[in-house]
This record gives C-alpha cells, structure tokens and sequence, in this order.
C-alpha cells in the first residue's frame, strides 16, 4: 500500500449496512434493543458473518463468541491489525453505539477489496461479546478475557437476572466458538465510536482521539426500612426506605458534580 495514498470508503453503503443492522431489535422510538446473547444478536451475527464471508474473509469464533474475520496481508505471518467493537446494545440503545465501530472496519475490508490493495498485515475485524453488560455484568467481559483480566470460568458463569449463564446462552444461539481466547499477538486495534456525549458536537468538532477513560465502581446498597402504617404512624418514628434511597441519589449526583468536569455519578437502578 502506498504510503502518499488517499483511499476513501463507500460512505453510503456503510450507511446502508448500519440502517439494516438496526432494523435487528429496532424501537419504536428509532433506537435498537439487541441485548448479548439474545436471538435478536444471535440475528445480527449471522447477518454480520454473511457480509464478512462475502467480503473474501475467514471467520473465526472464540470461546467467548468474539468473532474475528480475517483478510489476508502481504505477510500472513505477522500479527494482524485489529479493527472493530460490538453489536449487542442496551435495552434502550442507538443505532450506531458499537455497530459503528464494527461495520466501519468491515467497510475498510469491502474498500481495500474494491481498490485492490493488499495491505502488508492481515486485518482482522473484531465483534466483541457482551461489552455492554446490560444482561451479564461486568461489561466488556469477552475482550477482557482477551487481555487476561477475566478467565474463561469467570466469564461463563456469568447471569443475568433470570439465572441464566452466559456460557450455556452462548451454546444456545450456537456462538459457543472453539478458538482459544486471546494468547495471541496484535499489531494494533483501532475502534470507531460515536461520541457518547455532547462535547465534540457542542463544539464543532469533527473526531476526537480517546487517551483514557474514567475508572468505574458500581456499588449495590440494599436499605432496610419498617412496615407501619401509611396514615396513624407518626414522622418521628417513620423509617422509609425510599426516603433514604432518595438522599443517597442526591448525595451521588453532588459528589459527581464536585469533582466536575471530568467525574461522573449517576444512580441507574432502583
């Protein structure tokens, strides 16, 4: 690949291929309900490995469900260069949240192919498993197995709220794949993403270029209150759950607003 060249994608049909991505799972409201693990992702991995077989590309899936699709290089013995993100979303998600960072890498693999350029590295466009974790916390499980920050037994047994593992979903839609995971070398990763705040917009600019990202701590508080009566039992010896709920929500958005801009504090469940 020449190194003066300006190559340019196919910005219409990646904008094709994310508009029938999102009609898997599609909302009412034009956002996508696509949790993990669902028959609903199960739906947008086929349709995601269909396109990447069309594209000339070898797919591969691990034992976490990550599916890995890979172009050939130059040289095939050389790590590959990583390109991708997610397809599952949250309950109420958006059309690009991750599918983005997906479908732009298999976007660069269908222009390559159209421009006949062979790149030096193999490429290889990466669907993480579960990197939400709106069904099965904690989030971003099947990439940090990958890392080594999770073993595999840890991230199987995962549940979500019907106690369902996330080990025998990934059998059930039948992504329960036999390639080690991670224990291989990469040349490099690269992820678009949409701006998940308002910041780049408000100010007019284009891209940015992330350099870290805030460390997180979820914590669940279970408050014990008393049973009495809602009419004769008096204030002073009332003791409402809810009432104390409802301080610590306000004490949680008074510490995020201490340590602005940079911090944030939210309460996402009661």
């Amino acid at each position: 690949m020449r190194s003066d060249s300006n190559l340019s994608i196919d910005g219409a049909r990646l904008w094709d291929s994310l508009m029938e991505m999102a009609r898997i799972g599609a909302t009412p409201k034009g956002g996508v309900n696509r949790l993990t693990l669902t028959d609903l992702d199960r739906q947008s991995r086929d349709l995601f490995v269909a396109w990447c077989k069309a594209a000339g590309c070898t797919v591969r899936v691990d034992r976490m469900g990550s599916i890995f699709a890979r172009r050939s290089g130059g040289d095939d013995a050389l790590a590959p260069v990583m390109i991708g993100s997610h397809l599952d979303t949250q309950p109420t998600g958006g059309k690009f949240d991750g599918a983005l960072g997906v479908l732009a890498a298999l976007e660069v693999v269908r222009s390559l192919n159209d421009l006949g350029v062979r790149t030096r590295h193999p490429i290889e466009i990466a669907m993480w498993t579960n990197e939400e974790g709106s069904r099965f916390a904690p989030a971003m499980v099947a990439s940090g197995v990958f890392a080594g920050q999770f073993t595999l037994e840890q991230a199987h047994a995962c549940t979500d709220v019907d106690g369902k593992a996330l080990g025998a979903e990934l059998e059930r839609i039948g992504y329960a794949g036999d390639m080690a995971v991670g224990a291989r070398p990469v040349h490099a990763f690269l992820e678009l993403h949409i701006e998940q705040g308002p910041i780049l917009e408000e100010e007019g600019i284009d891209i940015g270029v992330v350099t870290h990202a805030n460390g997180q701590r979820w914590y669940e508080i279970t408050i014990d209150g008393v049973e009495s009566h809602a009419g004769p039992t008096p204030m002073s010896r009332r003791k409402d759950a809810l009432l104390g709920a409802a301080r610590i929500v306000e004490l949680v958005n008074a510490i995020g607003h201490a340590h602005e801009p940079s911090a944030c504090a939210t309460c996402g469940m009661i």
